[in-house]
Formats: C-alpha cells, sequence, structure tokens
C-alpha cells in the first residue's frame, strides 16, 4: 500500500512548546547515563550512599518532566484545534 505524499498540513511541526517537552523528556536519559557524575557514596542521606538516592531523586524527577511535557504538547493540540476550527 503506498504511503500517502506528505502535505504541508500532514507534516511534523516543530514548535518551541514540543522542543521544551522534548527538552524534558530528555533530561532523565541524560542524567542517568552519565554515571561519573553520581558514582560516588558522599554525600549521604539518613544513611543511604549518593549511588543510590540520586537514582531515586530522579524518578520523581522524571514523573514531573514527564507530566509536565505531556500537558505542554497537549495544551498546544488544543490551541492548533482550537485555531484550525476559526
Amino acid at each position: 500500500m503506498p504511503e500517502p505524499a506528505a502535505s504541508p498540513t500532514n507534516r511534523p511541526v516543530i514548535t518551541p512548546t514540543r522542543v521544551v517537552a522534548g527538552l524534558c523528556l530528555l533530561a532523565p536519559f541524560v542524567a542517568m547515563l552519565w554515571v561519573s557524575s553520581y558514582a560516588k557514596i558522599e554525600p549521604t542521606l539518613i544513611g543511604i550512599p549518593f549511588f543510590y538516592w540520586y537514582q531515586m531523586l530522579w524518578v520523581l524527577i522524571s514523573t514531573v518532566l514527564t507530566m509536565v511535557a505531556y500537558k505542554l504538547v497537549q495544551r498546544e493540540q488544543r490551541a492548533r484545534k482550537g485555531g484550525a476550527a476559526q
């Protein structure tokens, strides 16, 4: 089955909002892949070495960043649909 030809209306659009959303989703990957930045014991937090509590903190940060990215894209889509209807 042939793919439909790309037209200006169905091409992906790169907007500042989508760039920010993409950066929100990229940040946790960069933070976790840069192991040398957190591969240490000190400082400890209530007896937990830095290596562990830093990763657990990023679980929470990732949740917030994912929610922010979702809300940004959702708001942009709503605005595009509302603008197209007028």
